[in-house]
Order: C-alpha cells, then structure tokens, then sequence
C-alpha cells in the first residue's frame, strides 16, 4: 500500500485459523455471513499474522513482531516473518524501530530469540499502560515479560498520542488491551490507519452488534471501534487491522445509508 511516498509492506508470519466462536459474539446470536471473510468446512475464520514494514527517511519501522519461532497454539502455523523480511530487501540489523499495536503474544514473539535481540540496533517502542499490565502485577504475562527481559534497556514507553517519526503517529485506543494503539501514516495529503487488534474482522465494522472475544475491556473496546469505523467511513481512508487475510487493507464506504466494507 502507498500513502504518498509511503510504501507499507506486510510481511507476513504465517496464518491462523480459529472457531468463530471464540473469536467474536454477536449480541443477539445473528449467523456469520460475512462474503469478505467466509468460514473454512470446520467453522473457523481466516485469522493472518504478520507485521507492516515502513521506510521513513532513514529510519526502518516493523508495526508488531509476530509470534516468534516455535509458537505453539491450536490453529496457527507461523514462523515465517524473518524469512518474509529478507525477502523485502530487510535484514533484522537494519530495522531500527519496533513499534507496537498492543502486547499481545502474537504481536511481539520476534522480539527477541534465545534471550538475544533479533532486531540489535532497534528501538522497542509501545504504550506505557500495556507495559505495565502485561509485565507487571497480577495481569502480568510470564511469555511477554520472558521475550522483553534482553531487551528493557531498549524499550521506550509513550502515553499519548505522539508521532514517533516523520508521518507516523502513535495513537492510543485502549479497550482491546489498556493501551492498544492505533498507527496512523499520512504522506502526501493521503493516510492510512493500522489498526492492530482494535477489531479482528470485517463484521465488527459492518454490524456493531459483533464484538471480539478478545478484548481486555469489552464496553471499552466496542465503543473504540465503533468510533473508529465512523471515522473512516467519513473520510475514506485506508485501513489495515493486524489480522486480515494476507494483512489486506480495505475501505468503509456509504451506500445508500448502509456501511459497506471493500478490499483496497
């Protein structure tokens, strides 16, 4: 995708495959007929996982890290981000900025590999409010807090909304996780948002009554969502959440009062 002379590359760590059912609820038992995202024979919904790759000036940007080598979850086969960013053109010494949707163990397993940094000279860089709910207290994750103990002297914390380098703004939109980030790039009079795991399928945007199963704070993070579907749908822009088929970027437009989705 190109947003001025913004090229944002996914790369791709591999795919999963869940049960709708675990995945999103619809608050009056509505059936799931979404054509853009269809379920497999067994039910289960198209979940990819990746990263988005950005060069800005002479900086090198990975929006998320994947699950890391050796990830063991029903559904999900991944491994691949390493080899997919060499094919790029990128090899893990020139990234120079990690930058975080949110903490989940499937957005930072590339982090570090056997206690070392897979990416050495970069910057990891997320919201202080998932920093602490997932590396301390009792909501602490013994797998996050495992992957970021190499790198802490790394590590650097935001709070609000802030731009992290020349077109690239951090912008908080807790609920998901306490502080799940929206990524916004703009360049040339054009934007697109990464949306991280702020929703997982196309229905969310279509129909408010589906929401994830995911989210840390449900009310929170249905309200995020639908205010974020408003906007983009008021302005066109381009939007890429972390889990689309192939990490596709698509579009809300209005037809005829109805809120329709397309692939970009």
């Amino acid at each position: 995708m190109k947003i001025g002379a913004i090229d944002i590359v996914p790369i791709l760590d591999g795919i999963a495959r869940l049960p709708l059912v675990g995945t999103v609820v619809h608050a009056r038992g509505a059936r799931w007929e979404c054509r853009h995202q269809p379920l497999d024979a067994d039910g289960r919904i198209r979940m990819d996982v990746g990263s988005f790759l950005m060069r800005l000036g002479d900086r090198t940007v990975l929006v998320d890290a994947g699950t890391g080598p050796g990830f063991e979850h029903d559904g999900f086969a991944t491994g691949g981000l390493l080899d997919n960013l060499r094919r790029a053109g990128v090899a893990p010494e020139d990234v120079t900025d990690v930058v975080f949707t949110h903490l989940h163990v499937d957005h930072v397993g590339w982090s570090t590999v056997r206690d070392e940094a897979v990416f050495p000279r970069a910057t990891f860089r997320m919201h202080a409010a998932d920093w602490a709910h997932f590396t301390t207290g009792d909501t602490a994750d013994p797998a996050v807090q495992q992957t970021f103990a190499p790198i802490t002297g790394q590590i650097e914390t935001f709070d609000e909304e802030t731009e992290l380098a020349p077109g690239l703004i951090a912008r908080p939109a807790p609920g998901h996780t306490p502080g799940s980030t929206v990524f916004v790039v703009s360049d040339g009079g054009e934007r697109a948002l990464l949306l991280g795991d702020v929703l997982h399928t196309v229905g969310e945007l279509t129909d408010p009554e589906w929401e994830g199963m995911f989210d840390v704070d449900r009310p929170a993070a249905t309200a995020m969502r639908q205010r974020l579907a408003a906007e983009l749908e008021a302005s066109g822009d381009v939007f890429a959440p972390a889990h689309f088929p192939e990490l596709a970027f698509g579009r809300l437009v209005n037809a005829d009062g109805i809120r329709q989705f397309a692939w970009v």
